[in-house]
């Protein structure tokens, strides 16, 4: 009597004559080597990175007027000015931008833009009193603090714009409390109102109006982000020359180092796939 056949069933209990996790010959010439793995251009990687480095640059620019005015270097005036052109910046951009833009969202942008900006004057007070009691040391080291978390936590990527999780707010909420602890440190209520301003301008609408550039010409974007650098490097140069070095090789580092290992660690990637995988449904669960 010849001995039972085993067969590959998924549903059916044990076979005679086989234990449960038996397999035969033919189980691995199913198998697949890196066929999900996605190989990557080291250029294309490059061009990539640039995205992050310029929302560095940005918030290093952030934090170079946030020291300047804190030296009082920059006046209320100068502030105000500064608010005015990022604003209209802002807009402009969003409009060239714009595949369709109609009159009635134009109007919404306005009252809203208007709205934010009245708050904003109206509990200027209240933030110019808001830390106090603490001290200077304190506010100096809890906003370094914040603007690492909000780099560290900043979705880089362009879907922020389509949904937020739970690390994107958290970056966003901490750059909001460091600018809101830098504008307490100052000595008037106009001062505040601009400094607040202009940060939530950045922080807020920044990476939109970003993404609007990328989105519209990315050879655009590419030049955009490397006139950013040069100038965020020029003005950390002239505020000091070990913060420059820094930066430098930060930009550096993001650019080239990061892609190159990304690039070299794909050579160790192995994934294999085979009958031991989950099934994949070929259909819409919801018909």
């Amino acid at each position: 009597m010849d001995p039972p056949k085993w067969r590959k069933v998924a549903y059916g209990g044990m076979q005679p004559g086989f234990d449960d996790n038996h397999t035969d010959e033919s189980f691995l010439e199913e198998m697949i080597m890196n066929a999900n793995v996605v190989k990557r251009d080291l250029v294309k990687v490059i061009l990539d990175s640039v995205s992050i480095s310029q929302y560095l640059c940005i918030v290093s620019l952030v934090v170079l007027v946030w020291t300047y005015t804190l030296r009082c270097i920059f006046t209320e005036t100068s502030l105000l000015l500064l608010d005015i052109i990022l604003l209209c910046s802002g807009f402009l951009i969003v409009l060239l931008t714009a595949k369709t833009l109609s009159f009635d969202l134009l109007v919404s942008y306005f009252l809203k833009t208007s709205f934010f900006i009245t708050g904003l004057y109206i509990l200027s007070p209240v933030y110019q009193t808001l830390t106090r009691s603490i001290s200077s040391d304190s506010i100096w080291a809890l906003t370094a603090s914040l603007v690492i978390l909000h780099l560290f936590l900043h979705n880089y990527s362009d879907s922020t714009l389509e949904f937020t999780n739970f690390t994107s707010n958290i970056s966003l909420n901490a750059s909001i409390v460091a600018s809101l602890l830098i504008a307490s440190r100052l000595p008037s209520r106009l001062h505040v109102f601009a400094i607040v301003l202009f940060s939530l301008q950045v922080f807020l609408f920044g990476p939109f109006v970003g993404y609007c550039v990328k989105k519209y010409s990315f050879r655009l974007h590419l030049c955009f982000s490397l006139g950013l650098m040069v100038l965020t490097l020029f003005l950390v140069y002239g505020l000091h020359r070990l913060l420059f070095v820094l930066l430098l090789g930060i930009l550096v580092f993001v650019n080239l180092v990061c892609p190159y290992w990304l690039i070299r660690i794909q050579e160790y990637k192995f994934e294999i796939n085979g009958p031991w995988d989950e099934a994949k449904l070929c259909f819409n669960i919801s018909e």
